[in-house]
């Protein structure tokens, strides 16, 4: 690390868990980031800003205006833009000193079986059920860890998944099947800072998981009702016979 950059990240480097090794791990580190969305926002941000190395971001979408009121790396200006664009503009403004590239389609087998090699992480922020068991089975073949959320209306939830962990359950674990009734945000509507409280929380369990420290939530899904706010954890086991994970 040069001067500059110790002092941009110098209040990582005061915390006893990151230091300078820590620090070091993120510069160096590598994530796929599906989805710009709502949740993408605040991980985008806070990944950059903490010096996640390099950000390979995924999005096939437009900047509407119905999107800037929660998903807060776009904004009015925008509008029109695809998401990609939009997204490695407001990487620039806040660290022009991480590398980030983007991909603006969707997430399917093909670009995951590419792009999974290349990277530490992957998070998942595409609000999409089927782009999720893609994901999941791409990164249980890659053996490579990942962080899942969502959020719709005043509910959100998030856990995380490391296929390198032979005891640890997969996504198919926790839902064998979804069906397309599913609620999203467009037919429920979502209120703004949920989005924010989940997709911060990812960025805090992607850091976790770049650096070692702390203990990801493996194995358990946290939600958060923001009415009530109240969050829950709901432990999950491995399925013996589940047919993305089980051996």
């Amino acid at each position: 690390m040069n001067d500059d950059e110790l002092l941009r990240y110098s209040r990582h480097i005061l915390l006893p868990q990151i230091e300078l090794d820590g620090q070091q791990k993120l510069l160096e580190s590598r994530v796929l980031l599906i989805g710009l969305g709502g949740l993408g926002s605040p991980v985008l941000q806070y990944l950059a800003a903490s010096g996640v190395g390099q950000l390979i971001l995924v999005d096939h979408d437009v900047v509407e205006l119905s999107n800037v009121q929660r998903q807060i790396c776009h904004g009015t200006q925008d509008v029109g833009k695809t998401k990609v664009q939009s997204a490695i503009e407001e990487v620039m403004r806040i660290n022009s000193g991480i590398f980030v590239e983007g991909f603006e389609q969707k997430a399917d087998a093909k670009l995951l079986s590419s792009l999974l090699p290349k990277v530490d992480l992957v998070l998942d922020c595409s609000d999409n059920a089927t782009i999720r068991y893609l994901i999941n089975d791409a990164c249980i073949a890659h053996q490579v860890p990942w962080v899942s959320a969502a959020a719709v209306a005043l509910q959100g939830q998030i856990i995380c998944f490391d296929p390198r962990l032979a005891d640890q359950p997969c996504y198919r674990c926790l839902y064998p099947e979804i069906h397309d009734e599913q609620k999203n945000c467009a037919t429920s509507g979502i209120l703004a800072p949920v989005v924010g409280v989940i997709g911060t929380l990812q960025a805090v369990e992607a850091i976790k998981m770049l650096t070692g420290i702390g203990e990801p939530i493996l194995g358990r899904l946290q939600t958060f009702d923001a009415l009530a706010g109240q969050w829950a954890s709901w432990g999950l086991q491995k399925n013996q016979s589940c047919v993305s994970c089980a051996k």
